[in-house]
């Protein structure tokens, strides 16, 4: 059975979930049935464009991401992310499920657990699963930082996670909340919890490929682990590559036609 058909029960039955951003083809193809989910995130503003932060893209830009990215995902379960006002309304919110879902994508993520967004919620259910997101919500805040540090606070990241499971999203999404929040919130709730920035006690985790890889180095927030330094790699690449040109040792005669 192909890991995009596996339940999240069948998934967990082999460990923690995993999750990564992936945003192209080449990546999705070569990384294929490694982890359980690819979200193709929003960040993509940010790691590919150079944006400040994600509100700057749009549904046609995800979608296009959304579609390279399952052309390339036969085996891992695509979540897409739903833009910055994609789910305003329930028509609004519709239409772009159904977008991704002609694009290929198995799930949606929506961030936060406003009224509107819980209405919305029920619309993109009629067309694909919806992941969920609370904590740090980009969409919705100016300034990256911890949330839920206060009894206040982290009582109203708890009031969300539970009004969207009750809302039938299928996982939760827990960003930059202090680890034992992040814990109690796992053992509330009947869905998984995938952490970024939320320590050791959720269901699953997630990370910017970009970062992980050492590929992007704009923003290194505190909970990123890097696990390979592919930027230094890609230079070391170029430089032996342009080396060669300079002296005319590339191409020789076995990357030349005869």
């Amino acid at each position: 059975m192909s890991a995009a058909l596996l339940s999240d029960a069948e998934r967990l039955a082999s460990g923690s979930l995993s999750m990564v951003t992936c945003y192209d083809y080449s990546f999705a193809k070569a990384l294929d049935g490694i982890c359980d989910y690819y979200l193709v995130g929003d960040s993509v503003g940010m790691v590919v464009y150079g944006d400040f932060d994600t509100k700057s893209m749009d549904l046609p830009t995800l979608e296009r991401h959304v579609r390279a990215v399952c052309r390339g995902a036969k085996q891992t379960h695509v979540v897409a992310d739903m833009p910055i006002h994609s789910y305003d309304s329930s028509e609004d919110a519709a239409k772009a499920a159904a977008l991704f879902k002609a694009a290929g994508a198995h799930s949606v993520k929506v961030e936060g657990a406003s009224a509107t967004t819980l209405e919305a919620i029920k619309a993109i259910r009629a067309v694909l699963p919806v992941m969920g997101h609370v904590g740090l919500t980009p969409q919705l805040l100016d300034a990256y930082k911890v949330q839920g540090r206060d009894e206040q606070s982290a009582l109203r990241i708890l009031e969300e996670a539970l009004a969207l499971q009750n809302a039938g999203c299928f996982a939760v999404v827990l960003e930059c909340i202090p680890a034992a929040l992040a814990q109690k919130i796992t053992q509330v709730l009947r869905i998984p919890t995938i952490g970024i920035g939320a320590g050791p006690h959720c269901t699953g985790q997630v990370l910017v490929l970009y970062d992980l890889l050492g590929l992007y180095g704009d923003l290194q927030p505190k909970f990123v682990k890097r696990y390979a330094d592919l930027g230094q790699a890609a230079r070391d690449a170029l430089q032996k590559y342009v080396q060669e040109v300079r002296e005319r040792t590339f191409p020789d005669d076995g990357h030349s036609f005869k």
